[in-house]
């Protein structure tokens, strides 16, 4: 995908920001991938937690995508939106933004996506049925 066809405007509802710090880097100096994976991962766990109105645990992460490095000091802004649910399960799509913190005026540039799948799960740590779905299978 070129710079070109990224799309402009992030979708879905925003999630998270954080700073991205020097602690966060790999050998190169750019932030590290499975820091930001991390951040992508608490923050799609809310619209699966709100939809389950309860725990979930994350089950599998699909297609991550990275778009463009994040540098230290960037402002990373998360969005998500639940693409689908089952009678368990909730597919979050999120994407990853990133906005120089020292330029106000600075547009925001998409660096990832990934779509993340959440499992309501009970205080036993097994599945359990969303709310407003049959416990068992038709």
């Amino acid at each position: 995908m070129s710079q070109t066809d990224l799309p402009t405007l992030p979708t879905g509802h925003p999630v998270g920001r954080v700073i991205a710090m020097p602690a966060d880097t790999n050998p190169e100096g750019d932030i590290f991938g499975g820091w930001l994976l991390a951040q992508m991962d608490l923050a799609g766990a809310t619209p699966a937690f709100e939809l389950a109105q309860g725990r979930c645990a994350t089950i599998a992460l699909d297609g991550m995508v990275f778009h463009q490095p994040v540098s230290v000091g960037d402002e990373v802004s998360i969005y998500a939106r639940v693409i689908k649910t089952g009678r368990t399960s909730v597919r979050v799509h999120v994407e990853a933004w990133k906005r120089p913190r020292n330029h106000a005026q600075a547009e925001s540039m998409r660096v990832t996506e990934g779509v993340f799948t959440y499992v309501a799960i009970d205080e036993h740590r097994k599945p359990r049925p969303l709310p407003g779905v049959d416990k068992a299978p038709a």
